[in-house]
């Protein structure tokens, strides 16, 4: 079977990606509505770098986007049946669920909150970055604190100008705004799409 020269490009993209954030990079790439940032759950000194790049205090948390269920569950408690279906009727796709966090999962991650905001992407780059990756990414959007989200590569580098690791090129998804947030708990609306 042949692999097709764009295929072979956007895997080269991803890859060059997957590497820069394993050695403890922050990188820009397209999600559903707006281009995120990205880095290592794991790199404490990623996510403060990503942080001060935002302009955004650390006591907000962050979103984690998987490709898979299984990537997410070292992070959430187990969950209910009637959770676990309820969120499975949305992944993968574009919203986001406030769910009960382990107790080990680093407070750069969750803010300090009892919840962890997460999301299994539908986007088709941002699920092969954390297919690649073999775990979830941090996901905030690619902006200073209270900015307009960039939804383009060139507003990605006309914000960040050469502060980032890496900008993967692509197209955001379709979706007008950032992805609906929810509570898991309650199944109440905390941020509309």
């Amino acid at each position: 079977m042949a692999i097709s020269k764009e295929y072979a490009v956007n895997r080269w993209h991803i890859l060059h990606a997957v590497d820069m954030i394993r050695r403890g990079g922050v990188i820009a790439y397209p999600t559903e509505a707006v281009y995120g940032l990205g880095c290592d759950p794991h790199s404490s000194d990623a996510v403060k770098h990503l942080l001060q790049l935002k302009q955004r205090k650390l006591e907000k948390g962050l979103i984690l986007i998987a490709s898979t269920f299984e990537q997410i569950e070292p992070y959430i408690l187990p969950l209910d049946i009637k959770t676990r279906q309820r969120i499975d009727k949305t992944w993968p796709g574009p919203t986001t669920w406030l769910l009960p966090v382990r107790s080990e999962v680093p407070h750069w991650i969750t803010g300090g909150h009892k919840k962890i905001a997460i999301r299994i992407t539908a986007h088709p780059q941002a699920n092969a970055l954390c297919e690649a990756l073999a775990g979830p990414l941090v996901s905030t959007s690619a902006n200073r604190h209270k900015q307009p989200a960039a939804r383009t590569m060139m507003q990605v580098r006309r914000i960040f100008t050469n502060q980032l690791d890496y900008i993967l090129p692509g197209k955001v998804g379709t979706q007008n705004n950032p992805t609906e947030i929810r509570d898991a708990e309650n199944n109440q609306t905390v941020r509309a799409s």
